[in-house]
């Protein structure tokens, strides 16, 4: 493939790993599809030690043999790989905590033992002709020296990739190129990332991965995730395109669909401001950003909502100026009058105040034509004092919003 990076989606895995999440069998094969229909190149589509129904459900997502490679996630014991051969993968994901804490407190381990589980899990696992991948959790926490062993051991016993885990989510940006770029220098394989948003960095800590070498990122659509959730798949996709002109080979547009999709499996609402595919994102409300947009789209947008197959909106409420008025009360075949204008921007804010609440078009018509019907009788009131810069009482020509 020629993509610059892969972004391997976990919804299906990690994703379904957030408390109250269970996905069906039919929504994972409905949403595995979805997935590669979006441009994912890697699915990691469950856990086959969970027992009959998880291995069933992986079989016959097997079974459409998709454009795609799909992967177990296993823990580096034995079971776990005969469970992962009985759901017919072709792809494994070994895990193994990778830090002196979770190495102790999880498996009774130091550095040694892990290295030796690791060549002897690891061989097995490429024998049983599986593409492996080494799952080092809690990397974040892990000493240096022994993540370069882990890397260098994995690739001796025959893994291709090593993921390391910021499993608790304590890192930055900073920490993460740090980190990446050390293990990057000295690792003959490739490397992923996989973030965890427990301080809100999973995004930037992803994207600070990938600049330092890694070729790969584990993502959730929405984030989905344990805890805080994961690096956003549709975060990491428009800000690789819209930021590094990056090819990752995951088509935006139908990011908006595929995250209703996930959204309404997983039975969680998405936050009306979620990045890229929030309701509210290319809404706007503000008299000047409504008044600048409509002179140049780029005055106040950073990423281009058709990108991601979205439009702009603009709402009336409490900050809507003259233009924005104007420009819906076109759309229901209204000219507002230049001479009320700003009369008409006192009663819409005070309207939008009161019921703290934006205004509808069905109600700003109503509110000007009686508007019109009163200055008719000649009993509009003035407009008091707006006075500060998002006031906008100049009757702008509406234009074309896209």
């Amino acid at each position: 493939m020629s993509r610059d990076v892969f972004l391997n989606d976990t919804t299906l895995r990690d994703g379904e790993q957030a408390p109250g999440v269970a996905f069906t069998t039919a929504e994972k094969l409905e949403l595995a599809e979805s997935l590669v229909a979006a441009g994912v190149p890697e699915i990691e589509i469950g856990t086959p030690i969970m027992g009959a129904d998880e291995i069933d459900t992986i079989r016959a997502a097997v079974a459409r043999r998709l454009p795609v490679r799909l992967m177990a996630w296993c823990r580096m014991k034995a079971r776990d790989l005969d469970a992962a051969i009985e759901s017919g993968v072709g792809a494994v994901n070994l895990s193994l905590p990778a830090s002196d804490i979770q190495l102790a407190a999880k498996l009774g381990l130091d550095q040694a033992g892990a290295l030796q589980v690791i060549e002897d899990m690891v061989r097995r696992a490429a024998a049983a002709g599986f593409f492996v991948a080494v799952g080092c959790e809690d990397a974040s926490r892990a000493d240096g020296d022994h993540l370069a062993r882990v890397i260098e051991t994995a690739a001796r016993a025959g893994a291709s990739r090593v993921r390391l885990a910021d499993t608790v989510g304590i890192l930055d940006p900073f920490s993460t190129f740090e980190l990446v770029a050390q293990l990057m220098a000295k690792s003959e394989i490739d490397l992923e990332f996989h973030a965890h948003n427990d301080l809100g960095l999973a995004a930037a800590n992803t994207l600070a991965a990938i600049r330092a070498g890694a070729r790969h990122a584990s993502v959730t659509v929405l984030g989905l995730g344990e805890r805080a959730g994961n690096a956003a798949l549709e975060e990491v996709a428009a800000a690789m395109a819209v930021i590094d002109g990056a090819d990752t080979g995951i088509e935006l547009t139908a990011l908006p669909d595929l995250a209703a999709q996930v959204a309404c499996a997983a039975r969680r609402q998405t936050a009306t401001i979620k990045p890229v595919v929030g309701a509210d994102v290319f809404t706007h409300e503000s008299g000047t950003h409504v008044a600048g947009l409509l002179k140049d789209s780029r005055a106040y947008q950073g990423l281009d909502p058709a990108l991601v197959g979205r439009c702009r909106r603009i709402v009336i409420g409490k900050h809507s100026g003259a233009t924005s008025i104007a420009r819906v009360l076109s759309e229901s075949g209204r000219d507002l009058d230049p001479d009320l204008a700003a009369a008409m921007v006192a009663r819409v804010r005070r309207k939008a105040a009161e019921t703290k609440s934006t205004i509808t078009a069905a109600q700003l018509v109503e509110i000007y034509d009686g508007m019109c019907s009163e200055a008719r009788l000649g009993d509009v009131a003035g407009p008091g004092q707006l006075g500060d810069e998002h006031s906008d009482t100049t009757v702008a020509r509406p234009g074309r919003m896209g």
